[in-house]
């Protein structure tokens, strides 16, 4: 009877690969990966906490917490800048005002994936892709007219809040991320409005933002930033604070008349200003926890996570969250923001003046700052290092850390990459144990290589542009090694590790040529502060340019000064 079951064991195997294997060759990836997360589990379930009628009722009230007084404790705010941003040159009046056809409405219903989550109103995206035809004229009419009224339909500002734990061992209700299932017609107006925005805002936005932006990512944040700390570290008498900002539920925090001022700023014209007014307020939102759904509530704060715009205006309301002072650098991505305070002999007075002006700035914009989370770190080089006084927020004292791991990647205070590459080994030898896994059930190769590519090779090439350059052979030689073990369980041959750098940077190369080519016609230009210059000065001025593409060729500029120093 033993020898029976495993004979039909191996035969079933065989017939699962043989069924993966047919799948991969018709190019349907879906089931492919269906089921080799079926064979190896990879993709765990999030945590699970016994749901109850309580439970969502309780999670409901926590996410509508904003809606009734300013969360931070006011904060001295004599040094808060007050003047408004720059408008564009172009007078309000002049901008064409947002009319959608029928054909945009057409090409936006055709993308719709078929296979995502239906809103509170029931309408799946497989519906508007399949009706497109016959559906896009009738939804013309309904969003040129919500435009024409800046009034956002009741039906289309309905939430049904699916939480999400953030971490495997939940404490409190604050470790449940609000994911917001909307309508799905709704999510395909946003998309519009969302092109119609970037145009007029784009040249705009802080360039310090590097979020939800083109040509931008988490890789580019921390290059710049470990950029601003080596340039100033070359110099003697120096060192650097580090200040790793937390806030509390950011998205959820948002004032809708604010944020309207401040794209009035932006010269996003009035009717755009109050339909967006109207997308945010009197919002009815219940929490869904299994088969328990809370109560309606109503709430006019905050910006649904979920939403196409969200992330958008969220960056337009801190948009104005800059530094004063040219010794401190206030980096973003999203809701997660550093303070970098460049120290020259000693001399801490503006660093701390405006991490006073970021604590009045949360208060008065009404984001929460986690002075729990909030923590600092100290890169100093010099001999001799004093005792240096602590930071204080809000009464409380920032702790000191030795490490942070920032936007994925881990940096040490003596600059060192032993902390981040210990992490990556260690993920990336426990993905391995999914692959082998693959392995016994005789799997083809190229499936196993796929598999590779995206489970393995990912994590050892997560911000491979910032550390392996500066990585010491030592490192690079045991991040080797798990791609060795990986080819004797494949049994084919993968890219190095220098490979996959190379190539990478290749990348990075077309993309600064395709800026060159941007550059060249805005050459000599006339900027408020640089001047008529040369191409060689403007070059030194990334972040004083009038247009936008210029202003990511500075700034690309600067990545590949970074990297000539041992950053990337």
């Amino acid at each position: 009877a033993r020898n029976t079951l495993n004979k039909e064991i191996r035969v079933a195997k065989r017939s699962y690969a043989k069924k993966l294997e047919n799948q991969f060759s018709s190019n349907d990836p879906a089931s492919v990966w269906k089921g080799l997360n079926d064979i190896t589990n990879y993709k765990t379930p999030s945590p699970s906490t016994e749901a109850n009628q309580q439970l969502a009722e309780d999670l409901n009230e926590f996410y509508c917490r904003f809606g009734t007084a300013s969360p931070t404790p006011h904060a001295p705010s004599e040094h808060l800048s007050t003047q408004p941003l720059t408008p564009l040159a172009t007078p309000l009046s002049s901008l064409p005002a947002l009319r959608i056809s029928e054909d945009d409405v057409h090409q936006i219903f055709l993308k719709q994936k078929r296979r995502k989550a239906p809103g509170p109103d029931g309408v799946t995206p497989a519906c508007l892709k399949t009706c497109a035809d016959q559906l896009a004229f009738i939804f013309s009419q309904i969003f040129n007219r919500s435009l024409e009224l800046c009034e956002v339909p009741a039906c289309f500002k309905h939430s049904t809040i699916i939480p999400i734990p953030k971490k495997p061992k939940i404490t409190g209700l604050n470790d449940y991320r609000p994911v917001a299932l909307t309508s799905v017609a709704m999510k395909s107006f946003e998309r519009l409005v969302l092109a119609y925005l970037k145009n007029i805002t784009g040249p705009l936005l802080d360039p310090l933002q590097f979020a939800y932006r083109a040509n931008r990512s988490v890789d580019d944040a921390v290059n710049m930033g470990l950029h601003f700390i080596l340039q100033h570290l070359d110099k003697s008498g120096t060192y650097v604070r580090l200040l790793f900002v937390d806030f509390s539920s950011a998205f959820n925090t948002i004032i809708p008349t604010l944020l309207q001022t401040k794209l009035t700023q932006l010269s996003v014209p009035s009717s755009i200003c109050q339909w967006i007014t109207s997308f945010l307020t009197d919002r009815h939102q219940l929490v869904k926890w299994g088969k328990f759904m809370s109560n309606s509530r109503t709430t006019s704060t905050g910006a649904p996570q979920g939403c196409v715009l969200s992330p958008l205006l969220f960056s337009l309301y801190i948009n104005d969250c800059t530094s004063t002072d040219s010794s401190v650098k206030l980096l973003k991505f999203a809701n997660d923001t550093t303070v970098i305070g460049l120290i020259q002999d000693g001399d801490e007075s503006a660093y701390r003046q405006e991490i006073e002006q970021l604590a009045a700035w949360c208060s008065l914009n009404n984001l929460e700052l986690d002075t729990l989370k909030t923590v600092e770190m100290i890169v100093d080089f010099r001999r001799n290092t004093p005792a240096l006084p602590p930071l204080t927020i809000m009464n409380s004292t920032v702790p000191t850390v030795e490490s942070f791991r920032f936007l994925g990647t881990t940096i040490s205070q003596d600059l060192k990459w032993d902390t981040h590459i210990d992490a990556t080994i260690k993920k990336a030898q426990q993905t391995l144990y999914f692959l082998r896994q693959l392995r016994k059930f005789n799997l083809p190769q190229e499936l196993l290589t796929h598999f590779y590519s995206a489970v393995i090779e990912s994590v050892l090439c997560t911000s491979i542009t910032v550390w392996f350059g500066s990585a010491t052979k030592s490192d690079i030689r045991r991040l080797q090694r798990t791609v060795q073990t990986a080819e004797r369980i494949i049994g084919a041959p993968l890219p190095t590790l220098q490979e996959l750098y190379t190539s990478r940077g290749g990348r990075a190369q077309h993309k600064q040529k395709q800026m060159d080519r941007q550059l060249k016609p805005y050459v000599g230009r006339v900027d408020a502060e640089v001047g008529v210059c040369s191409e060689q000065e403007f070059r030194q001025f990334p972040y004083r340019l009038l247009d936008c593409s210029v202003e990511m060729r500075a700034w690309r500029q600067v990545t590949v000064e970074a990297g000539s120093c041992g950053v990337r």
